[in-house]
Parts: structure tokens; C-alpha cells; sequence
């Protein structure tokens, strides 16, 4: 038979001791002192427990905000202009305004393209314009406004240390979020449920609350209502947006605890010259359209950095530090189901699990003894080392492991003997057609692979056919199936040939035992 080269023993040897060594972890009752690269497979929601939320987006929302900003955007257009205009009203999917006048009414669609590139103006026959955004565009607006989404979702999430939770979007605008390990999902749906779009307005002196709410109140300004339930008239244009925040931080101040946040270069450039040219007047600071804190300013800012105070708890000094941190939400998120999974019902799934592979390999166990004897036995040692690589592979790709997955384990150990018969098979025959011992093993080996390669192939082809169309715990049947596929074919092949070449070796059989 032909004799494996010292450089191949170490190669498959080196293989084996790094499945053997990154699956080890999986068998460590205390996994906390691990470090982070040597960590055991991850279990999924179904497995170890936790919760599962369905968000939907609110575009709508989005739309609205868009249209009334553009609604701001053509006002001011007209007013510049000196256009006289009727019926100014932002909808909820266009704004619309009336102008009598044919020239005044093309001078003001023109100027009104300029105020977005995915905006179209329409001309009615009743002499309104409508300005609305282009079909295209508004896809593109749904899109970025999910994906946005997603990625808040995923910072947020992340910052409450939640282990491998899963974020992914469903249909056009809903996210999936699954949280392996969390049995109570409150907090986090009261995080997911604030938008935390802070900016900073300066408070309109001019105007009273009570003042504004008989409808006396200029173009420039509205009425906000404070946390604690007074009003406030403040302007409509922020002088600095929660965009240009990079960070925030819980913190004590007079024995009370604040929230600290520091600005970008150009939000505390902007946050300085403000301050400095409005020293004793108000500045409110607005979260998700209601004011949580309004102080004079007493002096310049000018390090790109202050604290926001308002009668917070410690908590809720935290969890607006989280949400500042996390950037704000580009539409608010709505609950449309929370279930959630007992720890013990992914308890009792592991064992049954751990008790349907036992049983699947010690019937394959039993069944290539009783039909190969003692090559049954070096199958045997290879099926063992093909777990191992599997869970050391599995563990090193960092996978998520569901009751699919387990499945995908549970097939791949009864596939992972498919090769060894075929070999066996093929040594069969060549004994009956009177080749040697040496030279009827090497055949086996040598003649069978095409087959063997052949029909592993094709189980490979719809392992990735599933991982690509499928989602989900489709998707981990068919990661753990691909590779409990590639680890059969390397243990079925290379280390049972070289126990059997070993063996050869040593004893010299006259004749095969199987």
C-alpha cells in the first residue's frame, strides 16, 4: 500500500490536535474564565432561552417629518421670493400649496426642485403645486431609513452586553431581534421604544406658552411641551443636532446625577458660538420633541462639551447616556410580538439533542463492527474525530448553534461512515479478484474517491443552495451539514488511511479482516 509521507502524518496530525483543541471548550463547565478566541459554540434562542421581538418601522412617520421639513423648506422659498401663495399644509405624503398666479406658480416649482434631488413637482389643474418625493426615491428612503434601523438596534442592543443577538430585517419594514439568554425583554423594548433624537433650540423670549396657544406665534418658532408637563416656545430650527454628538456619559454633579456629552468639531464650534451670542437667554434641550431641560445660558461654551440635568435617577441617567451613545432612531418602533423561551424547555432540547446523536452513533458504531470487524473499529475512531473537528470548527467560526444545527450534526454522523464503506466495499472486491493485501487496501482508497467525491459534492451543492435562499435555522442545518460534510470527507479518508496504513505495517496481515 502505498506509504503516507512523513510531511502528510504531520499535516492531518496538526489537523486533528486543532479540532481536538478549539472543541475543548465545548466540554468546560466553567466557560467565563475562557478567553475571548477559545470560547464554545454559541446556542441559540431555541436552545439556551431568551426572547424574541418583531419591530416594525414606522416610515409613515419618517414621510411625515420629511414633509414637514419640506413644507418649512417652500415657505421660506416663497417668502424669499416675495410669491404670494394659499393653503401652505404639509400631508402625509406631500406638501401642498396654491398660487394663482401661472409665472409666480413656474418660478416657485422650479426653486422647489432645488430643495431635494428626489423631489417631483406636479402641477394641478386647480392651479396647486404638489411636491412629493419620486416612487424611486421613496423606496430608497425605506430602505435606508431599515437598514438604518437595524444598525441603532444593533448598537443599543450591544451596549446592554446581550451575547450574540440576532438582527435582521423581515419583509420591507420589519426587524427581527432574537436575544439568546434574556428571559425578561422589558428593558430592552423600553430602549428599542425611543427614538432619542435630541437637539438643541434656543427659547423664543418674544412669545409666552399661553401667548403661542392662542395662536400667536411666529413662522420661526412652535410649541413644545416640557417633560414635566409646562410649555415652552422654542424655535423650529435646531442651532445643533444630536448628529453631531460622539459621546455621552453618566454622571454626578452637585451630588445629582446628569448626563455629560461632548460634540464633534463641528457641534462645538457651533455649540460655542451660539453660547456666546446668547448669554442669558434659554437654551432647551429637546429629546424626541419634548424638552427635558431649559437653562439659561450663563456663559460661552466653548469646549465642545456640557451636561444636560433634569431631575434624572441614576437609571435614567444611564439609559439616556445609552441611547445618545447609540445614535438616534430614524423612525420609532413599534412591538408587533414578544415571545419568549424558557431556559428549561432549551434545556430539555440539549439533552434530547445530546441523547438522539448518542443513540444515532452508537448504532453506527455497532453496525461497522459487526459488518468490518476490525476496520469497523478504526471507523469508529475516525467518526469520533470527525465530532471533534466538527465542534471545533463550529466553535472557531464562532457559529450559533439551533435545534436544526443539531439536526445537521446528527445526519452528518451517520453520512460520515458513507465513505469508509465505500472503501471497505471496493477492498471486497479487489480480495475476490486475488490482489494482495497491501495492494487490495490501496485500491480501495485509490478507486473509490471519485465516487465518494461525487456524492459528497452534490450533498455540499444543497447544503449551500439552503444556506443561501434559506434564513434562519435553515440556515444553521445547512452550515453544520457543510461542514460535518467536508470533516467526513477528510476523516473518512485521510485519517482512516492512515490508522489502516499504520496497522498494515506493523503486523503485515496476509489477509484483511473484514
Amino acid at each position: 500500500m502505498y506509504k503516507l509521507s512523513k510531511s502528510r502524518v504531520i499535516i492531518i496530525l496538526a489537523i486533528c490536535a486543532l479540532g481536538i483543541f478549539f472543541a475543548i471548550p465545548n466540554l468546560v463547565s466553567n466557560k467565563d474564565k475562557l478567553p475571548s478566541w477559545w470560547q464554545p459554540i454559541n446556542l441559540g434562542l431555541d436552545l439556551q432561552g431568551g426572547s424574541n421581538l418583531l419591530l416594525e418601522v414606522k416610515i409613515d412617520d419618517v414621510i411625515k417629518e420629511r414633509m414637514a421639513s419640506i413644507e418649512d423648506a417652500a415657505r421660506q422659498i416663497l417668502r424669499e421670493n416675495r410669491i404670494r401663495y394659499q393653503n401652505l399644509a404639509a400631508g402625509d405624503s406631500s406638501v401642498k400649496v396654491k398660487i394663482e398666479n401661472s409665472g409666480s406658480r413656474s418660478k416657485a416649482a422650479n426653486q422647489f426642485r432645488k430643495i431635494d434631488s428626489g423631489i417631483e413637482v406636479k402641477e394641478n389643474a386647480d392651479g396647486t403645486l404638489e411636491i412629493a418625493y419620486s416612487e424611486v426615491e421613496l423606496n430608497k428612503l425605506k430602505m435606508r431609513v431599515v437598514e438604518q434601523s437595524i444598525e441603532i438596534v444593533r448598537r443599543r442592543i450591544d451596549e446592554l452586553g446581550t451575547k450574540e443577538p440576532v438582527i435582521q430585517s423581515q419583509g420591507a419594514d420589519r426587524i427581527a431581534v432574537q436575544l439568546p439568554g434574556l428571559q425578561n425583554p422589558e428593558e430592552v423594548k423600553a430602549l428599542l421604544g425611543k427614538t432619542a433624537k435630541m437637539s438643541f433650540h434656543l427659547v423664543d423670549s418674544r412669545s409666552t406658552a399661553a401667548e403661542a396657544k392662542r395662536g400667536k406665534l411666529s413662522a420661526s418658532s412652535r410649541l413644545a411641551q416640557g417633560s414635566e408637563g409646562e410649555y415652552y416656545v422654542i424655535s423650529r430650527k435646531p442651532v445643533v443636532s444630536g448628529e453631531n454628538l460622539v459621546d455621552a456619559q453618566p454622571a454626578f454633579q452637585e451630588g445629582e446625577p446628569v448626563v455629560s456629552f461632548k460634540f464633534n468639531s463641528l457641534g462645538g464650534k457651533k455649540f460655542g458660538e451660539v453660547t456666546k451670542e446668547n448669554i442669558g437667554e434659554r437654551l432647551a434641550i429637546v429629546l424626541d420633541n419634548e424638552v427635558i431641560s431649559a437653562p439659561v445660558i450663563q456663559s460661552a461654551i466653548l469646549g465642545g462639551s456640557g451636561v444636560i440635568s433634569g431631575n434624572f435617577t441614576v437609571q435614567s441617567a444611564n439609559d439616556l447616556a445609552l441611547l445618545l451613545r447609540s445614535g438616534a432612531l430614524p423612525a420609532p418602533l413599534e412591538v408587533l410580538e414578544e415571545r419568549t423561551v424558557g431556559a428549561g424547555l432549551g434545556a430539555d432540547s440539549i439533552r434530547e439533542g445530546v441523547v438522539a446523536s448518542l443513540i444515532g452513533l452508537a448504532a453506527v458504531v455497532v453496525f461497522m463492527v459487526a459488518a468490518y470487524g476490525l476496520f469497523g473499529l478504526f471507523t469508529t475512531v475516525t467518526v469520533f474525530m470527525n465530532l471533534f473537528l466538527m465542534l471545533g470548527i463550529l466553535s472557531f467560526m464562532g457559529t450559533t448553534l439551533t435545534l436544526p444545527g443539531i439536526a445537521g450534526i446528527i445526519l452528518t454522523i451517520g453520512m460520515a461512515v458513507d465513505a469508509n464503506v465505500l472503501i471497505f466495499e471496493r477492498m471486497r472486491e479487489e480480495v475476490k479478484h486475488g490482489r494482495s493485501t497491501k495492494d487490495a487496501a490501496e485500491a480501495g482508497f485509490t478507486e473509490a474517491w471519485g465516487t465518494i467525491l461525487d456524492s459528497n459534492l452534490t450533498t455540499l451543492v444543497a447544503a449551500f443552495v439552503l444556506f443561501y435562499f434559506g434564513s434562519g435555522p435553515v440556515r444553521g442545518f445547512a452550515v453544520t451539514l457543510a461542514v460535518g460534510i467536508a470533516t467526513s470527507m477528510f476523516t473518512s479518508v485521510t485519517v482512516t488511511r492512515l490508522i489502516i496504513t499504520s496497522w498494515l505495517m506493523k503486523y503485515k496481515p496476509t489477509k484483511l479482516p473484514i
